[in-house]
């Protein structure tokens, strides 16, 4: 296993007609968190959905822990906790009565799933409703029964921890303790698999990312090499006018020169070296004071625009693009 928590090879699945899954391969170690990128309907669900043996797969293998996914699903279900992306049925419960429930589930003691459950909501920032009982329609927000769900899958400690979308509804602060949280889980051990589309997000936090594009890895590697960039390295965003056309391809000399260019709506994100940024100012100042663009931001490279290059949004993809796997 070379110290891998989960190993997923030549993965496929099938949905009718509809490849849901196209031969994925994919690890994650213990002690790093390995983010799984893509746009919805992308094929990252059903992926989870195989490792957690709720769906078998028409190809391939899964291995966690060292034990076999396909063959023996109650084995490697032991070594998993799982955050579903649709919100826990909590209605009834507390949110401490519910994180507990979910230790004393994995085989702790009683007292042992009572401290780490007010450990958790001390670090989650949820005491407030840690004994506020959840009711239908009511009781607790989305937000907090999103962070409640999430200790639930954090409060015991297991090989693999699959986190499917977990910020959805968490307010921004909540959200930073959250990703404080998923570190640490990786840090004392844990390997972690992170569903999310949140590209920024998600550099935060991961060690690798693995990025899918209509049921395909189509880029994977660290948040530095998916960036394909060094560390100097700039991103000029140009805002465009709705009605003009962009003049990084309309003029035929560019006095910098580009190695990504990525069109995501009226934004386009241009990757460029550092020793360039006082010549992109300077263009970038004249196209805007010539009304040609809106405006413009220059700041560090990021994977945003890798990300999309990679899941073919990119309306040129130049020297420095996201690794093919």
């Amino acid at each position: 296993m070379s110290g891998a928590v989960l190993e997923v090879e030549s993965l496929t699945r099938k949905f009718g007609a509809v490849v849901a899954n196209d031969g994925i391969g994919l690890r994650v170690h213990a002690g790093e968190v390995v983010g799984l990128l893509g746009h919805n309907g992308a094929g990252k669900t059903t992926l989870v959905s195989q490792v957690v043996g709720l769906l078998r797969p028409h190809g391939g293998s899964i291995a966690v822990a060292g034990a076999d996914a396909v063959a023996d699903p109650a084995t490697a279900r032991r070594c998993v906790a799982l955050q579903p992306q649709s919100q826990a049925p909590l209605d009834g419960l507390t949110p401490k009565t519910a994180i507990e429930i979910a230790g004393r589930l994995r085989g702790m003691s009683r007292a042992d799933a009572r401290s780490a459950a007010r450990a958790l909501a001390d670090e989650l920032d949820i005491g407030e409703w840690f004994n506020r009982q959840a009711t239908p329609g009511g009781g607790l927000s989305g937000g907090v029964r999103r962070l409640t769900a999430f200790a639930m899958a954090a409060v015991a400690p297991v090989p693999l921890i699959v986190l499917d979308e977990p910020t959805n509804d968490v307010d921004a602060g909540r959200r930073r303790r959250l990703w404080r949280t998923v570190r640490r889980l990786a840090d004392d051990g844990a390997g972690v698999l992170l569903v999310t589309h949140n590209v920024a997000e998600a550099e935060r936090v991961v060690d690798s990312l693995v990025v899918l594009d209509h049921g395909r890895v189509v880029a994977a590697g660290s948040p530095s090499h998916l960036r394909g960039s060094g560390a100097e390295d700039l991103q000029l965003e140009i805002s465009l006018h709705s009605d003009h056309a962009d003049p990084s391809e309309s003029l035929p000399e560019a006095p910098i020169a580009i190695t990504r260019r990525v069109r995501s709506g009226r934004r386009m994100l241009l990757t460029l070296a550092a020793r360039d940024a006082e010549a992109a100012v300077a263009w970038a100042t004249a196209l805007r004071s010539s009304d040609q663009i809106e405006g413009y931001a220059l700041a560090p490279a990021t994977l945003e625009d890798a990300y999309l290059a990679a899941t073919g949004v990119a309306s040129t993809n130049t020297a420095g693009g996201a690794a093919d796997v």
